[in-house]
């Protein structure tokens, strides 16, 4: 029996890093089709969410599963509780990602300026992602607060791309579809990074027992 709850928290484990490393993948799966005008990308990035959905699917029963049968103690408690919290920060995660590559499958933003500042805000929110992946592996409390640093980082970002795109919109009519969107674009990698800060603060509370 023991042998048996030591390979369901193991499992758990994995199942937990994929399920990052796959919300990574999403968005700069989405990214990269908004760099380089590249449609198809949109077709990848559904595919990655279908795969996150799963495995949010099966980490629930996991958990749930778990609960039920082996009366965790304390501790393992608080990581399964904390995981079931996660995945669904992650899964919207996976969801605006996609709504990224969405956008882009519908529009072409070849040669317009106004997305200098979605790369930098996307590797910030990719980064965050990375981070809540490394420090739940690891249990590492100051990388998971860490997490927030950087938020701070993107919704700064967030809030330069606001000002040059609604500046742009008022002054260029021509280029106001696509400023829009690019709009939509930053919102949506502005709300990854809100989902990655709940994801470090469940961290911390599987590592100590305190939740913000």
């Amino acid at each position: 029996m023991q042998n048996y709850y030591a390979t369901q928290l193991a499992t758990l484990n994995t199942n937990m890093i994929q399920i990052g490393v796959l919300c990574e993948d999403a968005i700069s799966s989405a990214i990269q089709g908004l760099l380089e005008d590249d449609s198809k990308t949109a077709n990848r990035v559904s595919e990655i969410e279908l795969e996150i959905d799963q495995y949010e699917r099966d980490i629930e029963r996991l958990c749930m599963r778990f609960l039920l049968m082996q009366q965790p103690v304390a501790t393992d408690l608080r990581v399964v509780s904390s995981a079931l919290k996660m995945i669904s920060d992650l899964e919207r995660i996976g969801d605006q990602a996609y709504d990224i590559a969405d956008i882009t499958k519908n529009h072409s933003f070849q040669g317009f300026d106004g997305k200098v500042h979605i790369k930098e805000m996307a590797r910030a929110a990719i980064g965050m992602v990375t981070d809540n992946v490394d420090s739940y592996v690891k249990q590492d409390v100051k990388l998971a607060r860490k997490v927030a640093e950087e938020d701070d980082r993107v919704d700064e970002l967030f809030v330069k791309v606001h000002a040059e795109l609604v500046s742009l919109i008022r002054s260029d009519i021509n280029d106001s579809e696509q400023a829009f969107d690019l709009l939509m674009i930053a919102k949506y990698l502005e709300r990854i990074g809100d989902h990655a800060v709940n994801v470090s603060e469940w961290v911390i509370y599987a590592v100590t027992g305190d939740h913000a």
